[in-house]
């Protein structure tokens, strides 16, 4: 094999004459780009990756804020019409024909088939300043898990009363360089074994926050733990604005927990065709949702049912337990973990953006472009790309370093997944399913989707209000030596 090759950084290009024989032709897809491997099974993990994130540890904050009838009403919506949108979408993947049309590969393609003009600039917009935002978030949230686990020793040995403050900073440089390693991963096709690793993570910090919930409640410490039909009560625990504040910061979360169709799309492109991609993706949506809303049901029930109307932010890095801080250590390794495969999925569409763009806009440029092979000891031949190691090793020290000066990033992320989850979780599907099943105008079900679409914007802009709201109130009680709260 030759040192160097032409490729771009999400597949490789191959000479028409490599491919003569027919065994050379079983190893491409009918787009010519190398085989794709993907099952059902890869694209759960990578779905419930990208949606159980270490907030499932936060919904009992939300079901306090919203109570016994609506928290567990609001999550069961969400997953609803996350799943039905998602299985829209999952027939777009192809264009016109959802199971014979022309692949697309990116978010932005899929519109750009159905959709075309601004929706396409809109469309980016709004999924790229989400993985921007998603990665920043995830350096600051897997940090807050890395102190967690220094802090939760120090308690153990000083006392429940010690302060036992610790900066984030060295956890985010040790997060960022492990991303970097990672990030040279060329493309999601081989993501596979690291996205199953973060799903078997989530699973277990889920179930030992889970586990610890229901030893609290059925082990009954003598504290009365308040809870009531309609959550955090005005006039005790919170004054009337802040009641509505925090009613639509917890609306948000719950949207935002549910929101994947960012990478829905590139998920879809590691499938291999048979059975269909859509097929395969609809179960493999159906399973991500329906695991995820068990967990966040559970979690967020009995979470509430142990602490009340007072709730921590997150029981685990909040210190809702302190006991046994053995398992309270191991349950935040595993966030951590989560989180490092996490970054990945959300990072990788928007690295192959970026590399795409340059290469179609350079073709000659042979920093760009170039693929270098090199023999790396029990693991093959790595195909090294000079533009592809400085553009997201620098994309990464970023992140972390604008981790580092905005540690109350979560409160943008919430901002900013507000902004996206209409757009591209409701919007896009739904318009183009009205478009690919060329649905008459004012009929009943173009009337019913587009509210659909409606009460979701509404739902968006509500949540969006509260995590400015949030933002402010961070930003005045910001203090830049103190460990952030989460």
């Amino acid at each position: 094999m030759a040192s160097e090759m032409q490729k771009s950084s999400m597949f490789i290009e191959h000479n028409t004459g490599d491919y003569e024989s027919d065994d050379a032709q079983k190893n491409l897809d009918d787009d010519g780009r190398q085989k794709r491997t993907g099952t059902w099974v890869t694209a759960s993990a990578h779905i419930i990756t990208a949606v159980i994130g270490s907030g499932v540890l936060s919904l009992a904050w939300a079901i306090a804020q919203l109570g016994w009838v609506a928290g567990p009403a609001v999550l069961m919506i969400f997953s609803f019409i996350t799943y039905f949108t998602s299985t829209l979408l999952a027939d777009c993947y192809r264009a016109p024909d959802p199971v014979h049309g022309k692949r697309n590969y990116t978010y932005m393609e899929v519109v750009r088939a159905y959709l075309g003009g601004r929706k396409v600039q809109l469309c980016g917009l709004a999924q790229y300043a989400n993985l921007l935002g998603v990665t920043i978030g995830y350096t600051i949230t897997a940090s807050i898990s890395m102190v967690a686990v220094k802090r939760s020793n120090c308690f153990h040995k000083q006392g429940h009363e010690a302060k036992c403050q610790t900066s984030n900073n060295p956890f985010m440089i040790i997060f960022a360089c492990i991303q970097i390693i990672l990030s040279q991963i060329p493309n999601f096709h081989e993501l596979s074994w690291l996205s199953i690793l973060a799903a078997i993570m989530s699973f277990a910090y889920s179930s030992i926050g889970l586990g610890l919930s229901i030893a609290k409640v059925a082990g009954g410490t003598g504290h009365v733990r308040t809870t009531s039909l309609t959550g955090v009560a005005v006039g005790v625990d919170v004054s009337g604005s802040e009641k509505v504040w925090r009613t639509f910061q917890a609306i948000g979360d719950i949207a935002f927990a549910y929101a994947f169709s960012t990478v829905l799309v590139e998920i879809q492109d590691t499938l291999k065709s048979s059975p269909p991609e859509n097929k395969s993706m609809k179960r493999a949506s159906g399973i991500g949702v329906m695991t995820t809303t068990l967990f966040y049901v559970l979690c967020g029930i009995i979470g509430y049912a142990a602490f009340g109307n007072d709730a921590p932010g997150n029981f685990l890095t909040g210190f809702g337990f302190y006991e046994p801080f053995w398992l309270i250590d191991f349950a935040n390794v595993c966030i951590a973990i989560h989180l490092i495969g996490a970054y990945q999925v959300f990072a990788q569409p928007l690295f192959g953006f970026v590399e795409k763009l340059c290469a179609r806009h350079y073709p000659d440029n042979k920093f760009i472009t170039r693929e270098h092979a090199v023999n790396v000891p029990c693991c093959g031949v790595y195909y090294l790309n000079f533009f592809r190691l400085v553009w997201r090793t620098a994309y990464v020290i970023v992140t972390a370093v604008l981790a580092m000066i905005f540690p109350f990033f979560n409160d943008f992320l919430g901002l900013i997944g507000a902004g996206s989850f209409w757009p591209l979780t409701v919007y896009f599907p739904i318009e183009m399913h009205i478009a690919q099943s060329k649905i008459p105008k004012y009929s009943f079900r173009w009337v019913w989707l587009k509210i659909l679409s409606w009460v979701c914007l509404v739902v968006s802009l509500v949540a969006a209000a509260g995590s400015i709201q949030g933002l402010v109130h961070s930003l005045r009680a910001y203090k830049p030596f103190q460990t952030p709260k989460e």
